[in-house]
């Protein structure tokens, strides 16, 4: 079960031979004064799972994730206005961020969750590309105003991280934490076959 709405969480669980409900959940996402970003999308995560928990009465694995995009120690969350996404990719043009994304599993009573960090580097870009990219649409419902799966990606210069984590999923993070709650894995069954 996966608790979000974020069809790239579904297609990158998918990718792993997943079968994926989908269920989201809502809850408040407003961060605490001077919380670090990092415990910010740690509790997003958690609490996202606590909310499925009592949402969902069936006894599948509940799978939920955060993703916070931070420029200067400040969190980019999605942009409320195109005005808003403007000037977060002006921002972040021509500079490094960082994206934290946090994966939490429930399973039979049992609450695990990691962290990913990424560190991610914008070429330059100028005013007309910003409004061009914006007018596609895609800035208005992700984190940080970008999708590194999208259009955004002809401007970004490097990566050091989880490209999948940077999507909104860190695969390997997550396969971390199905495999401790020993939740086998659609490709560990083909092995035996």
């Amino acid at each position: 079960m996966l608790a979000s709405a974020s069809p790239r969480r579904k297609q990158l669980l998918e990718q792993l031979g997943w079968q994926v409900q989908v269920q989201a959940v809502d809850i408040d996402e407003t961060p605490y004064p001077n919380e670090p970003a990092d415990q910010y999308c740690h509790r997003m995560s958690i609490e996202k799972a606590e909310a499925a928990q009592v949402q969902v009465s069936i006894k599948w694995p509940i799978l939920t994730a955060d993703t916070t995009v931070v420029h200067h120690d400040r969190i980019l969350g999605k942009p409320q206005s195109v005005d808003e996404a403007f000037a977060v990719l002006n921002q972040l043009s021509g500079s490094s961020h960082q994206v934290y994304t946090a994966v939490t599993v429930v399973y039979l009573g049992k609450v695990h969750s990691l962290m990913n960090r990424s560190d991610v580097k914008f070429a330059k870009i100028n005013e007309a590309q910003i409004h061009a990219y914006i007018a596609t649409g895609e800035p208005m419902d992700k984190a940080g105003s970008y999708g590194i799966q999208g259009y955004a990606a002809m401007w970004i210069e490097h990566i050091s991280g989880s490209y999948s984590g940077i999507m909104g999923l860190p695969l390997f993070e997550t396969s971390q934490l199905l495999n401790k709650l020993d939740i086998i894995s659609p490709l560990d069954v083909l092995k035996t076959l």
